[in-house]
């Protein structure tokens, strides 16, 4: 029965990506990290390019090309941070509008895979998400990876907080 239903977790995993894939094209024309960029950097707290680097577990030179294009196309700034020598990624005004759309779209999309399930199974599934995803051995940093798309406004009592101060 474990491969059978690991088996299953599996497809419905890969469903859940392909159609938030599908969103963030249709909302921004792009995907590869794009969106979980614009997801990242709109937390608000002025992530450098390092940070963010590691969060989207991207190549240096690759999250400097996927700065460069968000700020040509006006949906990110880069400000002074509070290290001298690094910047502080913000979003624009345009680039909250866009987060807003990827981050509605995103819930949108994955309520339809979920609306089979009667009110009562989806309250069981959501016990039972919370506690396989408490479980997990994970890093701060392993939780800002695999928060980099979640909208923490309605994830309440997170299993895998990723505000946690950083790791030594």
């Amino acid at each position: 029965m474990i491969d059978r239903t690991s088996n299953l977790l599996g497809v419905l995993g890969l469903a859940v990506a392909d159609r938030i894939g599908d969103v963030a094209r249709d909302v921004l024309r792009r995907a590869g990290e794009t969106p979980a960029a614009l997801v990242v950097i709109g937390y608000g707290t002025g992530p450098s390019n390092d940070e963010l680097r590691r969060i989207l577990r991207l190549s240096h030179p690759g999250t400097v090309r996927l700065v460069d294009r968000l700020v040509a196309d006006g949906l990110v700034e880069r400000r002074k941070g509070q290290d001298k020598r690094a910047v502080a990624l913000y979003l624009s005004d345009q680039g909250k509008t866009l987060r807003e759309d990827l981050l509605n779209g995103r819930l949108a999309t994955i309520k339809t895979i979920l609306t089979p399930l009667t009110d009562a199974e989806q309250e069981t599934l959501a016990e039972l998400l919370h506690k396989m995803l408490s479980s997990m051995d994970t890093t701060v940093s392993d939780r800002r990876t695999l928060c980099r798309l979640c909208d923490n406004r309605v994830c309440i009592n997170c299993p895998i907080p990723a505000e946690e101060e950083a790791e030594p």
